[in-house]
């Protein structure tokens, strides 16, 4: 396929800000490899969005669906990916005192392990195809404003990505003298499934949009991401944390 820009993969594309990001690089020109477990959804974005994007269904958890997605890239657009936004994940409510530990056991597999063993596999990818300072690849990390301050509302979902910051911060250090770009982007409060995910109360919602309302959408997020990923390969956007204007605090 020879009128797309690049080819980058996104995970936890079937919702949220991952879905998001998948239009709007569709929309930009570049071929999307996304994933999710919802099947009948990544039928539906490739019925909807035509052959510039992907679907390759399954658990980003586990290591071969990883590899299958830089096979995919490959095999449907015939060239590899030299970009990845690292998005999936799931939140989970509740202070230190209170959380679900099982449940906590659970996001630290899907926010941290996860999100490290798709760095690494990025990383041997893109290595060899870097030809910098003409060509460089990107590795984008959705972390999160409560992974910078904590909130006691979901103060074990705010460790999560205090490690995934950490990894991130790690990484880039490591990897950007190689021309590989390491971008951390954390959001403030995004209105979308996760709320549901993470076991958030209507009211607390509802408070949420009284209080710092009108809160950010996915797309908000995805311009962001976007524009990260264009820019020439000698600038590099190490960090964007994005709130809603009126969110104060976290």
């Amino acid at each position: 396929m020879q009128d797309i820009k690049r080819v980058i993969i996104v995970t936890g594309a079937t919702s949220g800000i991952g879905e998001a990001t998948a239009r709007t690089l569709v929309a930009q020109g570049y071929g999307v490899v996304g994933t999710g477990r919802n099947h009948a959804k990544l039928i539906e974005l490739e019925q909807y969005w035509g052959p510039h994007f992907h679907g390759v269904a399954g658990d980003i958890t586990e290591e071969n669906l990883q590899e299958r997605l830089f096979v995919a890239a490959e095999q449907h657009f015939g060239q590899p990916a030299n970009g990845v936004v690292v998005n999936a994940g799931r939140g989970l409510g509740g202070a230190v005192t209170q959380v679900d530990t099982g449940h906590f056991e659970a996001i630290l597999k899907l926010n941290v392990a996860s999100a490290l063993s798709l760095m690494q596999k990025s990383v041997r990818h893109f290595q060899p195809m870097v030809d910098f300072p003409r060509r460089s690849a990107d590795i984008v990390v959705i972390g999160s404003v409560v992974g910078r301050h904590i909130s006691p509302f979901s103060a074990a979902y705010g460790a999560t990505k205090y490690a995934v910051h950490a990894l991130t911060e790690g990484l880039r250090r490591e990897v950007g003298s190689m021309g590989i770009r390491v971008t951390l982007v954390e959001p403030g409060l995004v209105l979308s499934g996760f709320q549901d995910g993470a076991g958030y109360s209507d009211d607390m919602v509802d408070h949420f949009k009284d209080k710092f309302g009108p809160l950010l959408i996915g797309e908000d997020v995805a311009d962001a991401i976007h524009f990260v990923l264009s820019r020439p390969p000698h600038v590099h956007v190490s960090d964007i944390l994005i709130r809603p204007t009126r969110q104060d605090y976290p």
